[in-house]
């Protein structure tokens, strides 16, 4: 059980209002997306009537084949400008931010963890990451103090202290780049983390660093809500997630909890259609 909830007026499934129901962290309605385009008649929908709801501390998965569009909804859920909102709408913490920006959302606490991490050169991973958190937090941090905070995570994700000098993701390899993923969602400190197909391409001890460095980040911060983008079961071995969530042509089909990934494992996609 998650303590700490915070509490306000919500809308329950016979329409009426109820005091006291916990408020989500994070509330998708009803979602429907496109890629932005200057002639609608050309963009083709691809999130289709989308909904979830996300409690504080609560591990969320959704799983579908390629092209149903899961990283379209991370996108849109992080407010990239490559994708619009044509109904619907997402909440965080009780506040419409569907037409919020990146950047926006970033400070207010929600990250993304990218399926391919952009390289920046030129660009020290300590310094992006104080760049970050400056803006994050609205003051100006201290080199000493985030040298600190990142030798810490380093530590407990496996990595080498000469990596913060490293410029952003340049020459990185596949595992490394992931890792940095979840340094960022470490010393960043988000309420909502959304990862992006954090798994893919990574070999099984990689693989356990990184469930292990989330779920290390989650015992500290009891109150962050995670959703996991994923094509494959073996991350949730060490996530232990609350549901997990089947989605297929740009809408979640069917929602349980850790069975519905084991049925997936055993009869495919297919089992859903």
């Amino acid at each position: 059980m998650v303590a700490n909830l915070s509490y306000g007026v919500r809308r329950n499934w016979a329409g009426d209002y109820t005091q006291n129901m916990p408020t989500p962290l994070f509330e998708i309605t009803d979602l429907h997306a496109r890629v932005a385009s200057d002639d609608p008649t050309e963009a083709t929908e691809i999130v289709k009537g989308l909904s979830l709801t996300i409690m504080p501390g609560e591990v969320h998965v959704i799983m579908g084949p390629n092209g149903c569009g899961k990283s379209t909804l991370a996108n849109v859920l992080l407010g990239s400008p490559e994708y619009e909102v044509t109904s619907g709408t997402v909440e965080f913490n009780g506040d419409d931010i569907t037409e919020w920006g990146a950047d926006v959302r970033g400070k207010a606490g929600i990250f993304l963890a990218f399926q391919h991490p952009m390289e920046v050169a030129g660009v020290s991973v300590l310094n992006f990451l104080r760049q970050a958190l400056s803006a994050r937090k609205g003051i100006e941090m201290s080199v000493l103090e985030l040298r600190l905070s990142l030798m810490e995570w380093m530590d407990k994700l496996g990595m080498d202290h000469s990596f913060m000098q490293r410029h952003l993701n340049e020459g990185f390899s596949g595992g490394e780049r992931k890792r940095n993923e979840i340094l960022q969602m470490a010393v960043l400190e988000p309420e909502m983390a959304i990862l992006d197909e954090t798994d893919s391409g990574l070999d099984i001890d990689a693989l356990k660093t990184v469930g292990e460095g989330v779920q290390a980040i989650r015992a500290e911060r009891d109150q962050l809500g995670t959703l996991v983008i994923t094509h494959h079961e073996r991350l949730l071995a060490f996530l232990a997630p609350d549901a997990v969530h089947v989605m297929m042509d740009g809408r979640i089909v069917h929602s349980g909890g850790i069975e519905v990934a084991q049925r997936l494992d055993e009869e495919g996609y297919e089992a859903f259609r």
